[in-house]
């Protein structure tokens, strides 16, 4: 059965216990990695996984919470002596600057370096970013300062469905990905622009009818009373993601 480990809960100002947000989908035929801040060794080695079962890695939008670890990880992997490929998939506004990002690196003379192929998804919804035999990965575009996707993250033997939000402000996109789920990971960062709020976030939950309300990418420092604004508008079970908490899929 594919589980997910969520390998970070914090929005970009991390704490000691709450690394930046981002997550790992374990199944048949290797780890995703989906979004990389900071430096993800330490964080998957605690989550017993290695670099090199990392076989794919979504980035949902370039911003440096989400992407600046993506050298690190990649040096890592070269310097332990990787030579299987990495699939890196995104927006082409995010992959774009990945590569411009990396090519600043000057990552193609870096000897012997293993293949890296970037996969440009289209900005619809419910487009099929992988499947495997136990699990399969879809995105949808979400509202945010800059082009973002939100995953759903679906059993095949199991019919349980993970949809995350990564940040975005309420959208009817998100509503549709989320739709019946068994569990939302919606950030709560604060309502403002690209972003939503506890309270939104359990609006949101109840409008796409899922059945665990989990907060994500809030902000360590102020996560009081987080779970209450959401359970004022959502009837369902609602709590704080932690790190390294698994959810079966």
């Amino acid at each position: 059965m594919a589980r997910l480990v969520i390998l970070g809960t914090a929005h970009a100002i991390p704490d000691v216990d709450h690394d930046n947000t981002h997550l790992a989908v374990i199944g048949t035929g290797g780890v995703t990695l989906v979004d990389c801040g900071g430096s993800p060794t330490i964080r998957l080695y605690q989550a017993g996984l290695d670099m090199d079962s990392v076989t794919d890695l979504i980035a949902t939008h370039f911003h440096p919470d989400h992407v600046s670890g993506i050298p690190l990880l990649l040096m890592g992997m070269w310097l332990s002596g990787r030579q299987a490929p990495l699939r890196i998939y995104g927006l082409h506004h995010c992959l774009e600057r990945l590569e411009d990002m990396m090519d600043f690196y000057q990552w193609h003379k870096w000897p012997s370096f293993f293949p890296v192929a970037f996969h440009r998804l289209p900005e619809q919804e419910g487009v099929v970013v992988l499947e495997r035999s136990d699990h399969r990965i879809l995105s949808s575009p979400m509202r945010h300062l800059v082009p973002t996707i939100g995953l759903r993250f679906e059993g095949l033997p199991t019919g349980r469905a993970v949809c995350y939000t990564s940040d975005t402000e309420p959208c009817q996109a998100l509503i549709s990905l989320a739709r019946n789920a068994d569990v939302l990971l919606h950030e709560s960062s604060g309502e403002g622009l690209g972003h939503s709020s506890a309270a939104q976030a359990g609006e949101t939950a109840a409008q796409a009818g899922v059945r665990r309300l989990l907060l994500i990418h809030y902000p360590p420092a102020r996560r009081e009373g987080l779970v209450e604004g959401a359970k004022a508008v959502f009837r369902g079970e609602v709590e704080l993601a932690q790190d390294l908490m698994e959810l079966p899929l």
